[in-house]
């Protein structure tokens, strides 16, 4: 039985509005065993980004705990919190946006040495050459600039970056989004491949379930700040209970001629994350809707199996 590396409790932040308060993460638990990927999916606006963000303290909590190998870091100080940030790390979205223009390769990768005042420039520099080695950037690359790569090149440099500090956690945000398909698969084996020789932790955020499925061992579905479906990355796929896991699903396309999925369409509007409405987020779109649903929000209870759900119809 692995160990949990990362676990979250009750997890919730707010944002507030000139309309009342935004519910962008609303509860949510889940943990993460060390060695593993947990993917997260869900439609935008649903707190996917906002929870990754939350739980390396790049955005403060509203409530909960985020416990990193047994210790909750919102209870940090600036000390304690600047020495587990070499811990975890994040490879964002859109490497283009996420990399300096006016800073070379050399620079870009070693400046977390610089940060935590790390290595004599001599030893950077060498340091900077096996990164690049790592993630399969070439040296002649070293003094380039961002954007004079392409977006494969630039999302390496992003993920050479977050190695440089030897994480055990990276929270990647739609890492592969921004990318051709061809250069998606690349960077994906290139994070599996890192996953097995480093020994990495992920959270893989991502709205693309197929993506997710590739790299993922478990999953957790995300709607309106709360998970409603949270299980091993085959049994997603192979027995999806909740209505909204389902739906997601009936969208991915076959890639065979002629073979067709029957599509499941969802009806109405998501509800918006300024006081929510009352009972399920899920209700006002669910085919299935009872009125319990409309009234009470259902809890994420595990059914065995590693299988947790939130929903009534299944909860009964």
């Amino acid at each position: 039985m692995k160990e949990t590396l990362l676990e979250v409790k009750n997890l919730k932040k707010h944002f507030q509005t000139n309309k009342g308060l935004l519910h962008a993460v609303d509860g949510v638990n889940f943990e993460i065993k060390k060695g593993e990927t947990l993917g997260i999916v869900g439609e935008s606006g649903c707190g996917k980004s906002t929870t990754g963000r939350v739980v390396l303290r790049l955005l403060e909590a509203t409530e909960g705990e985020i416990l990193f190998e047994g210790t909750d870091i919102r209870q940090f100080n600036n000390k304690q919190l600047r020495d587990v940030r070499k811990e975890m790390q994040i490879v964002f979205q859109d490497p283009f946006a996420s990399l300096n223009p006016r800073l070379s390769l050399s620079e870009i990768i070693g400046e977390p040495f610089e940060i935590f005042n790390m290595y004599k420039p001599k030893e950077r520099e060498e340091k900077v050459i096996e990164l690049m080695e790592l993630v399969g950037l070439s040296q002649r690359l070293i003094n380039a600039y961002p954007h004079e790569l392409d977006g494969g090149r630039r999302q390496r440099v992003g993920i050479a970056r977050a190695l440089a500090l030897n994480p055990k956690f990276i929270v990647c945000d739609e890492p592969v989004s921004a990318l051709d398909v061809s250069i998606q698969a690349q960077i994906l084996n290139l994070m599996q491949d890192l996953q097995e020789r480093l020994g990495l932790t992920y959270m893989f955020i991502s709205h693309d379930l197929s993506v997710v499925k590739h790299i993922s061992n478990r999953i957790a579905v995300m709607y309106l700040g709360k998970v409603v479906e949270i299980t091993t990355s085959s049994e997603v796929f192979k027995n999806p209970l909740h209505p909204y896991t389902k739906a997601l699903l009936s969208a991915i396309p076959i890639p065979k001629i002629g073979q067709k999925r029957e599509r499941i369409i969802l009806k109405g509007d998501v509800p918006s994350p300024i006081n929510p409405p009352k009972g399920c987020r899920f209700a006002g779109r669910c085919p299935y809707v009872m009125d319990k649903c409309r009234q009470q929000d259902p809890e994420l209870i595990d059914l065995g199996s590693d299988h947790s759900v939130a929903c009534h119809l299944v909860n009964k």
